[in-house]
């Protein structure tokens, strides 16, 4: 629902101008995308019209850039100033609709990981919770070319951030160094999908990350001990 300012979900913090709703920073390295400087109430405007055609039942597949522009009262020329397409508009809608991606230290390796695990629980809550986005995310998969443009902007760089945190983590100690980078990253991020997306019933406690973590640093075979070993001869 929209709140009282117009917003949706509760205030978003204003974004700075040339940054993707709901986008973190570009990694380092990489500049940020540059252009005509935006305006937020613009933008705002835009990304509204879209969930509004969403709303009243309008499949994405039949949205076309005239009808979003005339909804939002803006000229199209305003919307290709900021987004090169449909896929690429589609895509800011729904990291618009989701909890914003969570700040992550950058140094730290297991505290960063439960940062970004409980980041996929809250995400997956959003989901259910919602039949809007719920339906999008539905859509968006029968489409390869809106459903890439959101693997490659959005997920691969969860990916690539958790994989980062994974090798903080085995350079600081905290997990085993023998193991392949990207199966521990399975490990952790697996336990999570199955719970928000393969099993849609199943719960979604807040303790989830912690959990998840504490099973795998302690293994899951039984506790063993030593008490009458050996004793009976």
């Amino acid at each position: 629902m929209r709140d009282q300012d117009g917003g949706r979900d509760g205030a978003r913090e204003e974004r700075r101008d040339g940054e993707r709703p709901g986008c973190p920073p570009p990694p380092d390295g990489q500049e940020p995308r540059r252009g005509r400087p935006r305006s937020a109430a613009a933008e705002r405007a835009i990304l509204d019209a879209v969930i509004t055609l969403l709303e009243a039942g309008e499949p994405l597949a039949g949205l076309s850039i005239e009808r979003i522009a005339r909804t939002a009262g803006v000229g199209k020329a305003t919307i290709y100033r900021r987004w090169t397409g449909k896929e690429e508009l589609f895509v800011d809608v729904v990291r618009d609709m989701e909890p914003v991606d969570p700040p992550v230290s950058g140094t730290a390796g297991l505290a960063d990981l439960r940062v970004m695990l409980e980041s996929l629980r809250t995400r997956g809550l959003a989901q259910r919770s919602s039949v809007l986005l719920h339906n999008i995310f539905a859509q968006m998969k029968s489409h390869p070319k809106l459903w890439d443009e959101y693997f490659g902007t959005v997920i691969a760089p969860r990916r690539v951030a958790m994989l980062a945190a994974v090798r903080r983590a085995v350079a600081a100690g905290e997990l085993r160094d023998d193991l392949d980078v990207e199966l521990i990253d399975d490990l952790f991020v697996g336990p999570m999908l199955v719970r928000t997306v393969h099993r849609p019933d199943a719960p979604l406690p807040d303790d989830l990350a912690d959990r998840i973590i504490t099973a795998l640093l302690q293994g899951l075979a039984p506790a063993t001990t030593e008490t009458g070993a050996g004793t009976h001869g």
